[in-house]
């Protein structure tokens, strides 16, 4: 059985106007598998994600997440099919004045009552367990932290602190490492795919840096155009290949103004 199973799927803007951001896509996704979706900008990496996250609903095609599709399901069901995923943007939606610990510990929400939530926001109910996830991805030191202190770097490594604390089966995680150093990079991945693994999840992470994909990831899915390319094991993701997914790719590679790095990290700066 599949995670996944994507036939002839295209999904369109909204508003309507503009070209298809995805257009007859075919993929598979086993439980427990892990991949990494490449591509140039705009390649519809994103756009894919939030879909398979049940954030964007197709226009066309076969779109079933553990067996069901989930725009035939009630409100209800969707929800509770909802809860089984959980997607990491690029930019985190974190309220800004909220403590770093409430924020990863909102990945427990939907198992608390009203009473707890709240109980929670003005003493935090499990600030150890907050504590051992951020210290994973060497944020400890920021557990009481106001989230609008952080770097982005930060904001995004305490979005997937969270989503360790979370029940989900499925990690989506768009593009961890843009505002990382390589050893902090790694690390971020290294941390993912682990805990992926001990849950025997679905980890799926769109990735800008194509060095990071190949070397981590034993599946690659390279977009364009909102097509998928290529798909296949690293082994056979030649460099040829590579070059022609990204071949007259105008926007320049990201380079942040503010990477952080193990120095920055020792002393706990805020920047």
């Amino acid at each position: 059985m599949s995670i996944y199973r994507l036939e002839q799927l295209t999904v369109r803007h909204l508003g309507g106007g503009r070209p298809a951001a995805l257009h007859a896509i075919d993929l598979a996704v086993a439980p427990g598998e892990q991949l990494a979706l490449i591509g140039p900008s705009g390649a519809g990496k994103t756009t894919l994600l939030a879909t398979l996250a049940c954030a964007h609903a197709p226009a066309e095609g076969v779109f079933d997440v553990f067996g069901a599709d989930p725009w035939r399901l009630s409100e209800g069901e969707r929800h509770r099919l909802r809860a089984r995923l959980f997607l990491a943007p690029q930019t985190p939606p974190l309220p800004p004045r909220q403590r770093v610990v409430s924020a990863v510990l909102a990945a427990r929400l939907p198992h608390w009552s009203l009473w707890q939530a709240l109980k929670s926001l003005a003493k935090p109910a499990a600030p150890d367990a907050a504590f051992d996830a951020l210290a994973r991805f060497q944020l400890g030191h920021k557990l009481y932290a106001r989230v609008d202190r952080l770097s982005g770097g930060e904001r995004q490594r305490c979005a997937l602190a969270r989503m360790l604390l979370s029940s989900a089966e499925v990690f989506l995680v768009d593009e961890p490492l843009s505002a990382l150093d390589p050893t902090l990079a790694q690390l971020t991945i290294t941390t993912l795919q682990q805990e992926a693994a001990a849950r025997q999840a679905t980890l799926i992470c769109s990735l800008h840096q194509v060095d990071m994909a190949r070397a981590n990831f034993t599946r690659i899915v390279g977009l364009r155009d909102g097509r998928i390319v290529f798909d296949a094991p690293r082994e056979r993701v030649s460099d040829a290949m590579i070059a022609a997914l990204y071949a007259n790719d105008s926007a320049p590679a990201p380079s942040p103004a503010r990477q952080e790095t193990p120095e920055r990290l020792a002393v706990g700066a805020c920047y």
